[in-house]
């Protein structure tokens, strides 16, 4: 007999209790189809990106991105997109059930600096949506991805490294919201059966979109500055060790995870790992192929209060054990890529294809 696990606000939800998840239950696998993909806040820094990756894979038609922005011509072109507002629940129950969706990867989120400059929005969007998307995961019995972040530990975790789990008391409503998904996440799961899966990110390095708020965007910005005037002021201290990634790394991680069989999973919320690296050492690597690059550093108080109260290192050694995660890029290899994507976009710009 099915079971009403609660009701409120309209909503009712009626799955077994640990057997949210198809993959949750010892029958014999269901026949292998492709994921139907809903991407909210789709136009930020990974989404684009994610949706390309996963459209090669399981075809342009399955991969949907949304967001409250109006797309580019060439994302628009590229495959399926929609208008979706987290905070509205009732339309994005229909634009799951109607396009029969199966994943959902949660990214719209206000970043740190730009969530401690607007808190109330941070926890409306931060919070309020996420709890939208959790319920919607558990009544449509979706694979639920939601990304979390560095922000998401604080000054009394252990910093060298950071392990999967420890003391996390964040000081920003960015990693407050952040902890609170994955909680909130583990819980639903434990209690439910709903497959939730979580990754702490690093610093996500990326040519294709602008910094977007983040603490770690002056790590983008450097390569803009380095081939546009050859100098670059860091809102950081010279010396405050981060960890970061290559945006393909990212979108790698996050694929495998999702495709990684539930019972290969000994947690919900993983670190991974690529690099850790100063303002002052990316400027070095960068000096090898410009040597003529000056930094100067004047530390904005609120992004370096934020950025000392983070990680220096992940521990992601749970994540290569589980399901196999291993980065491709290195610093080297970051700032080579970086600088040859740019300068590629940079001549596309000024000889645009007919």
């Amino acid at each position: 007999m099915l079971l009403s696990l609660f009701k409120r606000s309209g909503r009712s939800f009626g799955c077994l209790p640990r057997q949210m998840s198809r993959w949750n239950n010892q029958d014999p696998a269901p026949p292998q189809e492709n994921p139907r993909v809903l991407i909210t806040g789709g136009l930020g820094q990974l989404g684009v990106g994610l949706a390309q990756m996963l459209r090669k894979q399981y075809g342009a038609e399955n991969v949907i991105l949304s967001d409250i922005k109006k797309p580019p011509p060439h994302v628009f072109n590229s495959g399926p997109f929609v208008y979706a507002d987290v905070l509205d629940y009732r339309h994005l129950r229909e634009l799951i059930v109607n396009n029969r969706v199966t994943w959902l990867v949660h990214y719209s989120a206000l970043l740190s600096a730009v969530g401690e400059a607007n808190v109330a929005l941070a926890r409306k969007i931060n919070i309020t949506g996420l709890h939208n998307v959790l319920d919607l995961a558990l009544e449509n019995c979706l694979r639920l991805f939601v990304p979390s972040t560095i922000g998401a530990f604080g000054p009394s975790s252990p910093r060298d490294p950071a392990p999967d789990l420890c003391v996390q008391r964040p000081r920003t409503i960015y990693g407050v919201s952040k902890v609170h998904g994955e909680l909130m996440g583990e819980y639903l799961h434990h209690k439910y059966g709903l497959d939730f899966r979580c990754l702490r990110y690093p610093g996500v390095i990326s040519v294709n979109t602008p910094p977007g708020g983040g603490t770690t965007d002056y790590a983008v910005q450097i390569f803009h500055d380095a081939l546009s005037t050859g100098h670059h002021e860091c809102y950081l201290r010279p010396d405050t060790r981060l960890p970061m990634m290559h945006i393909s790394d990212c979108h790698r991680a996050t694929v495998e995870f999702m495709q990684t069989p539930e019972c290969q999973l000994s947690l919900r919320t993983y670190n991974i790992a690529a690099m850790s690296f100063t303002p002052e050492e990316v400027a070095q690597e960068i000096r090898k192929h410009l040597p003529h690059l000056t930094v100067t550093y004047n530390p904005d108080s609120v992004r370096q209060t934020i950025a000392d109260s983070w990680p220096v290192r992940f521990d992601d050694s749970n994540a290569r054990r589980d399901w196999g995660w291993a980065p491709a890029f290195g610093l080297e290899e970051l700032v080579s890529d970086m600088l040859i994507s740019i300068r590629e976009n940079k001549t596309n710009e000024a000889f645009p294809k007919s």
